[in-house]
């Protein structure tokens, strides 16, 4: 098992033990009482701290796109009427994940809506925050850490730059899990939107199957069905892994987005630990909600209750603005 993939099994463990404080909201940790920066303060001590990281580590979590308008998972809004609204009209669903557990009457009438969600992502351009964040990272160096399955961080970078340990839209498994492969989901989604038009079922031809089984496939994706955790899952935990153990010793920014409490495990957790166990690190975690900062590593990192849209534009008009009066000031002293 690879670090960071033991560093979430641990914190699994403790997700099980304490279930009914995390199911209500909470943390089994002390947390700090210190009253929190203003937050152009915090801004300010954000910027500094990806200016002075040598290294970057990125969570990137549900919260992160629902702040750009991926936001039609849970509520029947207007973003998913926008992209699921034939649906809506005809089920009644209350947000895409809701049309994702139905039991469609036909397998044809369930991959209309399948391709529909995967097209949805797949399609999407990069939304402003993960623009923003790309800005905010651009020359350092980084690694992304993320649960979401919507693309959207591979929009941007390389293969190598990226852990998705959830999975990703772009791929099909075999249903059965009858091998360790997997295979090109976007253009048999793209043929299924095609070939489904205005209607809400494909062909019958246009399912896809496992070539060695029979078996539908699936989405690799956890959380819907037989999740695999083959070859391609254990890269995803030995990327992460590898970045962390190169760059352990070095000045690192750990930067979570958007981490809520049904997920706590995977990113915010064991960011946690880092912080705590690594000689070098700064913790800094953004969301809505929660104001949650461990006593134990409360000098070592800030928690900001606030949009993360708008805090990932102020960071980078923050970075932006002090190059830019940087240059200024070169100018200036060339002449």
């Amino acid at each position: 098992m690879s670090l960071y993939e033991n560093l979430v099994t641990q914190t699994q463990m403790n997700y099980s033990r304490y279930y009914s404080l995390y199911a209500a909201g909470k943390t089994p940790y002390e947390l700090s009482k210190k009253e929190p920066l203003p937050y152009k303060e915090q801004i300010q001590n954000f910027a500094q701290q990806v200016k002075d990281a040598q290294c970057i580590i990125v969570g990137g979590a549900s919260g992160l796109s629902a702040a750009g308008g991926g936001d039609f998972y849970y509520e029947d809004n207007a973003s998913y009427r926008k992209y699921f609204g034939k649906f809506a009209e005809k089920y009644g669903f209350n947000g895409a994940f809701a049309g994702m557990m139905h039991q469609f009457d036909t397998r044809e009438e369930h991959w209309g809506y399948l391709a529909t969600f995967l097209h949805t992502t797949q399609t999407a351009e990069a939304r402003k925050p993960y623009l923003d964040l790309d800005a905010i990272i651009k020359g350092k160096d980084f690694h992304i850490l993320t649960t979401n399955q919507d693309t959207q961080f591979m929009k941007l970078y390389e293969e190598e730059q990226v852990s998705e340990i959830q999975g990703d839209h772009r791929f099909f498994q075999c249903s059965k899990q009858c091998c360790d492969e997997t295979w090109d989901a976007v253009k048999p989604v793209e043929e299924m939107i095609a070939a489904m038009g205005e209607g809400t079922k494909v062909p019958s031809e246009l399912i896809p199957r496992c070539p060695h089984c029979g078996a539908e496939m699936f989405p690799w994706v956890r959380g819907y069905g037989n999740f695999l955790q083959g070859t391609k899952y254990d890269r995803q935990y030995q990327k992460i892994s590898d970045y962390v153990q190169t760059h352990g010793k070095e000045k690192m920014l750990l930067i979570e987005l958007g981490v809520g409490r049904m997920t706590p495990m995977f990113i915010q957790e064991p960011f946690w630990n880092l912080t705590l166990s690594l000689p070098d690190v700064y913790y800094i975690g953004v969301n809505d909600k929660y104001a949650f900062l461990p006593q134990q590593i409360e000098d070592k990192g800030m928690i900001m209750v606030s949009n993360i849209a708008d805090v990932l534009a102020d960071v980078r008009k923050e970075i932006e603005s002090e190059k830019t009066d940087y240059s200024r000031k070169t100018v200036t002293m060339g002449k």
